[in-house]
């Protein structure tokens, strides 16, 4: 099969992406915060063909996405009070909502569950093509299952050549970082997994936020994408050290002892001034110290670059865990195998 990049897509490459979908074909398709594998999130074999593309478990959900919030109502049983107050609040945008599904929905799309995760993305080129296929479509985020996610079309071309027919390129991702996943109760609402949209910004809407604290293991179902098997895991050992530049830099060299190179650091401004010439090292600045948001952009951008050069190791500074930087710090503890140094 030959993958073809669509770019600057007009009408018509549209409603040819969009009857793609609707016939059971994978199209990868842009979003804000990654891009995703996109099928048609009503048909169990084109939603097998999701998971035999990406090597995905079949038991990990999957999020369909929709134009509108109008367009979630044939597949949920529901809609509360709550569960329509964030979505007037944060839709389109990166929250993914977990409702009880109807029975349009397949149980493929739902790993089992008896919820089914929703989304409307905050990006006008995706929504126009969910608007032109009528069908919700299951998009988890478009590379080989355990890799790190893509946030450019060429990302995906490089996991995903010869195994879809097309790639919609609409340039590089603004947010970079999956959405966040939340379980919607009648005056509570649960978070699965923290993204772009913040404990803080949902409190703003819901009086009661709570994180999930459930240990997952490999006999327990995954609630929400990316709580359960590995993630985000570049092709070396990486390592996260969260703390004062000065700090970070005594950590690098101690952590880079005996490796020969060359090694991947992910660092602010600040750090790399400290770093000195070590031409072992592979640095990418992601942007002023503790900026949680750029380092979110970036974060997977330089893990794939890494890949791609071959690092032996991968050093990376971290954010304090507040705000956007829950988020970030649950990508990086998930990459690094909670390789993770707090200074």
């Amino acid at each position: 099969m030959d993958t073809r990049i669509i770019s600057n897509p007009s009408g018509s490459d549209l409603d040819l992406l969009a009857e793609t979908l609707r016939s059971g074909e994978l199209v990868a398709i842009p979003t804000e915060t990654v891009y995703g594998l996109g099928a048609n999130g009503l048909d169990v074999e084109a939603m097998d063909k999701i998971y035999a593309a990406k090597g995905r478990p079949s038991d990990n959900p999957l999020i369909l996405h929709v134009p509108d919030g109008e367009s979630i109502r044939p597949l949920v049983q529901n809609i509360s009070a709550t569960a329509q107050a964030l979505i007037d609040a944060f839709w389109p945008g990166p929250l993914t909502i977990t409702l009880p599904k109807s029975d349009l929905v397949p149980d493929r799309a739902t790993g089992g569950l008896s919820r089914v995760a929703l989304r409307c993305p905050d990006h006008s080129i995706c929504r126009d093509l969910l608007k032109r296929a009528g069908v919700p479509v299951a998009a988890p985020s478009a590379n080989i299952s355990g890799r790190p996610s893509p946030t450019t079309a060429q990302d995906v071309y490089h996991d995903m050549n010869g195994r879809i027919p097309y790639i919609l390129d609409a340039g590089s991702c603004t947010i970079g970082v999956e959405s966040t996943v939340v379980e919607v109760h009648d005056d509570k609402v649960i978070i699965l997994r923290p993204g772009g949209i913040t404990q803080s910004m949902l409190e703003d809407v819901v009086p009661t936020v709570i994180y999930d604290t459930a240990l997952i293991n490999e006999s327990t179902k995954a609630k929400a994408p990316g709580m359960k098997y590995t993630h985000y895991a570049p092709d070396a050992s990486m390592y996260v050290v969260v703390g004062k530049p000065s700090d970070v830099v005594e950590a690098f060299k101690e952590l880079s002892k005996g490796y020969k190179g060359p090694i991947g650091c992910l660092v602010s401004y600040e750090t790399h001034a400290l770093i000195g010439m070590d031409e072992r090292f592979q640095c990418h600045c992601f942007g002023p110290y503790g900026d949680a948001l750029a380092l979110g952009h970036d974060f997977y951008k330089s893990l794939l670059h890494f890949n791609a050069n071959h690092v032996t190791l991968i050093l990376a500074e971290g954010v304090e865990p507040h705000g956007f930087g829950v988020a970030v710090m649950n990508r990086m503890e998930k990459a690094s195998s909670h390789h993770v140094i707090y200074k």
